[in-house]
């Protein structure tokens, strides 16, 4: 699209015309710009080729797809900080209806065949009953034992009816293979979901990292974590060869510097990060990382950034690149939307595109 207006036809002295037509020349020029981009918005996954650094090489595969959490949001300012920072090429999924990303939908999310070439998953999601043909590519995944990061709600992210042939996925698991008990959650991550440990919109989350672990280096820097989500329940001890690396505190309120509740819930805390192994039946072991934390808004804590960054370094092997401080900062801006759900013609009306996260 072009258009050029010339001096010649406004009706003003030559100067004055000149600088109109140069001014509405421009103009124009920033419409057809416009028009042409949203002509051409993507649905396809986002994709961040990485660069220089310790994670060259390494692809990531962020899977998002929880209606509360806004992992719609947090996994692409995740995938940004681990690419830019760190050389990592990140690709994030999300669920769609359409062209346009749709949480509330829970039977889509295209372009999982990623996870054939991945380093490392990112899973962000909540119950979800995805058809068998994308699921073949999470299964396929986790056969070769491929590493796996889980973020809040990935202790409960499928929910699948009995009578489909990834039922065994699900978070209320009770059938025939009996390694699967818990689903997902509880043979990957290393819990499914039980309940709200701290009240839910109310009580925040203070992240408590024993002495004697802060040598480690996955925890290497974090300093201060904290979330506005809640504490989730876990059964203890977690299950097989599970090391807790991070308690969550329950605070009385939902500001960092509120003070622990004293009714008994943090007597013990809860682990709130962990590390452990998996092995499917038939498959290869894998190594994950799991935190009940990761809504949108708690990745304003710079130290749960940078837990989530050392982990990656943690499941792709490269535990001994771990920096010191490893660079966290936002790449773009951030500002997460609060955690709550929202209406099926909210997300119809937003028409939300995957390239609108670059």
């Amino acid at each position: 699209m072009r258009v050029c207006i010339d001096a010649e036809d406004i009706s003003l002295e030559k100067p004055a015309a000149r600088r109109l037509a140069a001014t509405l020349n421009e103009a124009v020029g920033l419409i057809a710009v416009f028009l042409l981009t949203a002509g051409t918005v993507s649905a396809e996954p986002l994709v961040f080729e990485g660069g220089d650094g310790p994670g060259a090489g390494k692809q990531v595969v962020l899977v998002s797809g929880d209606e509360e959490y806004r992992s719609e949001e947090a996994l692409p300012a995740l995938a940004k900080i681990l690419s830019a920072h760190h050389g990592f090429r990140c690709t994030v999924l999300f669920a769609m209806s359409g062209d346009s990303i749709d949480p509330n939908n829970t039977e889509n999310i295209p372009g999982l065949e990623a996870l054939e070439s991945a380093d490392l998953m990112v899973i962000a999601t909540r119950f979800r009953n995805l058809p068998d043909e994308q699921m073949q590519w999470i299964d396929r995944y986790l056969r070769r034992g491929g590493p796996v990061i889980g973020l809040r709600t990935a202790t409960h992210a499928f929910r699948i009816p009995a009578d489909r042939r990834y039922a065994h996925y699900g978070n209320d698991y009770a059938g025939e293979r009996t390694l699967w008990a818990g689903g997902f959650g509880r043979l990957v991550l290393g819990e499914k979901w039980i309940a709200h440990h701290g009240a839910h919109g109310r009580e925040a989350t203070r992240g408590v990292i024993p002495e004697d672990l802060r040598a480690l280096p996955i925890l290497r820097g974090c300093g201060d974590i904290f979330g506005p989500s809640d504490v989730y329940a876990v059964r203890l001890p977690l299950p097989g060869d599970s090391r807790p690396l991070v308690f969550g505190e329950v605070l009385v309120g939902m500001d960092p510097d509120d003070e622990p509740v004293r009714d008994g819930r943090n007597d013990p805390m809860m682990p709130i990060a962990w590390t452990k192994s998996y092995q499917m039946e038939d498959g290869r072991p894998g190594r994950v990382f799991t935190t009940t934390m990761g809504a949108a808004v708690d990745l304003q804590s710079e130290g749960l950034r940078r837990l989530l960054v050392n982990a990656a370094y943690w499941c792709t092997g490269l535990e001994a690149e771990i920096p010191e401080q490893a660079e966290v900062s936002f790449v773009g801006d951030f500002n997460p939307s609060p955690f709550g759900f929202r209406e099926d013609a909210y997300w119809k009306s937003r028409q939300l595109m995957p390239e609108q996260f670059r």
